[in-house]
Parts: structure tokens; sequence; C-alpha cells
């Protein structure tokens, strides 16, 4: 299965459906392996931050090959990669709802974002409805 544009459509609809059946108002973003934008949604009324975060966590979780949630924890002063929001120009999002997509071979192909939920959990979950969705089709 190749991340293309239909596939990365698809993935935001997931995520997108996710975020309605939870009652949340979101951006969803995937990119490529490369960390470069395939497809974008935003629901009517997101936050106006979404279309930032949402394909920085996106470009975060392949750059970092790590769910953003997870380098929350380790970005954290005194952690082993205290200062990572700064680098890569900002664009690195150090809470949830980035995670990477992998082929099944276990290699990085893209990552998928998601940001506008009240708690970084809610977008981390909506994101992960998207990565199943992903792993059914490869």
């Amino acid at each position: 299965m190749t991340l293309n544009l239909a596939v990365a459509q698809s993935l935001c609809t997931a995520a997108l459906t996710e975020a309605a059946r939870r009652r949340l108002v979101v951006s969803v973003a995937v990119v490529d392996a490369g960390g470069h934008l395939i497809a974008f949604a935003r629901m009517d009324g997101a936050e106006i931050a979404g279309p930032v975060l949402a394909p920085d966590k996106a470009y975060t979780a392949v750059a970092n090959s790590a769910p953003t949630h997870e380098l929350a924890v380790a970005a954290a002063p005194g952690g082993p990669l205290f200062g990572l929001h700064a680098a890569a120009g900002g664009r690195y999002v150090i809470f949830g709802g980035g995670i990477p997509l992998l082929d099944v071979a276990g290699r990085i192909v893209g990552g998928i974002g998601v940001s506008g939920a009240p708690e970084p959990a809610d977008d981390t979950a909506c994101a992960q409805v998207a990565v199943t969705r992903w792993a059914a089709m490869r």
C-alpha cells in the first residue's frame, strides 16, 4: 500500500469521524516520509492553530520516529531530549496527537497529526484510529 493522496484523505476521514464521535472539533494532517504534507482537513469551527499544529505534529512524529506524546516525557526538563521543542525552528511539537505511519517492514512512510481537542490524549486517540485504518489497508 502506498501512502498517496486518496489513502491520506481516507486517514483524515477516519480521524475526523472519531473526533465527531467524541464531539470534538479538530484539524488533521497526513505527511509523507519526508514530512511533506499530503492531505489536510479542518472541521468547521476548529481552533485557529490547527492548520499549523496538525501538520507539525505529523512532521515531528516522522522526524523523531516516535509518537509525539512519547516525546513529551523525554523533552521535559531534565529529560534526554530537553529543548527538543525549540529545534527545527520551533516546528517540533512535543505533546500528543502525532503518530508515525509504518509499512509492513516497520519503516516510517509518513505520519498523522491531529490538533484541536481540549486534551492532547483526545488528539492522540483520534490519530490512533487513523493509524489503525492504515494498518488494515497495508
